[in-house]
């Protein structure tokens, strides 16, 4: 577990939060604020192990960025998407809601599982022997074809930043004040969403990313976005090379800095986690990994908030994990 502070902190320069979407959220079929755990010693948990009936966030910023894509363009008949599980799973799930086919990009090192859900809300899978940029290019070749559009969390298209606008009300829903948040960190959509929160009510917010994927940490200390390589992480929902161009503006100013944690340290996080009657997958869990490094940083009366981004969506790996 490393701990890295960033030069360019100044949350004054950080855009304000974009609500637009709350409303629209609020007025989906199964909608409900996500439940606030109280792990007792000044830290909260936000579970989105169970979001508008799937096991993650994703849905948030798939299911704005769809809206308002349909609201520009009402002749899109196919999205298209690349993903490491969860995002291109809300994606297809968004699409089937909207009477849209749905193609979704994955790289060769996505477990079956998260495949298999994918397929399981109607959407065709793609296997692209890469990493998840190799599924990112092939996405955006296909958003290009008449009548589809690419629905990326990362880059600097329109959805991209909707999907940004679309997480925004995970953090509207929040009913108290925190001294720091820790949020989980992939291509940084999440955390520019979290960033621009912070920012307004005055919470300090904290990347979390795995050590082997930490983009961010690179892009932060070079100053500009910067590529790394990914070696692989069960952390699959994090396993990114670059951060995204729609995030960087915000990130860069409104993250107070990073933590980065490995595999192992995760594991022992959701056997702790699964200990407080809790069910957190290996990205979600990466904020209670990081809980440590925090609490020497901020002290004991520190009001403390974790976001855990996912349930279990490796149900086997989970089970191998926790018993």
């Amino acid at each position: 577990m490393r701990a890295f502070s960033n030069p360019a902190y100044a949350p004054a320069a950080v855009p304000a939060p974009v609500d637009d979407a709350l409303a629209f959220h609020r007025g989906l079929a199964g909608y409900a604020p996500t439940p606030l755990r109280d792990l007792g010693d000044g830290v909260w948990l936000k579970d989105e192990s169970n979001r508008l009936a799937l096991p993650a966030f994703k849905v948030l910023g798939a299911s704005w960025a769809v809206e308002r894509a349909l609201r520009e363009d009402p002749s899109v008949h196919t999205l298209v998407a690349a993903s490491a599980g969860n995002h291109g799973r809300a994606v297809a799930h968004v699409a089937a809601r909207r009477g849209l086919r749905c193609r979704v990009y994955l790289p060769a090192r996505a477990v079956p599982a998260r495949r298999e859900a994918i397929a399981g809300e109607g959407a065709e899978v793609v296997i692209v022997e890469g990493t998840y940029e190799d599924a990112v290019a092939r996405a955006a070749a296909d958003g290009r074809e008449p009548g589809c559009l690419e629905l990326a969390d990362v880059g600097a298209s329109g959805p991209a930043r909707w999907v940004i606008d679309g997480y925004a009300t995970l953090f509207s829903e929040l009913d108290r004040g925190f001294d720091v948040a820790l949020v989980p960190v992939g291509v940084g959509s999440l955390g520019a969403a979290a960033a621009r929160w912070g920012a307004a009510v005055g919470t300090e917010v904290i990347a979390v990313e795995p050590d082997v994927a930490a983009c961010l940490t690179a892009s932060l200390a070079a100053g500009e976005p910067t590529v790394i390589d990914t070696p692989g992480t069960a952390m699959a929902g994090l396993d990114c090379a670059a951060v995204s161009a729609a995030a960087w503006p915000t990130v860069l100013p409104g993250v107070r800095g990073t933590i980065t944690v490995d595999d192992t340290e995760v594991r022992a996080a959701m056997r702790a986690l699964a200990a407080h009657g809790l069910a957190i997958g290996d990205s979600g869990a990466a904020t209670y990994a990081a809980l440590p490094c925090v609490r020497e940083a901020f002290g004991d009366f520190a009001r403390i908030l974790l976001i855990a981004t996912e349930g279990p969506t490796d149900p086997d790996g989970y089970r191998k994990t926790v018993g």
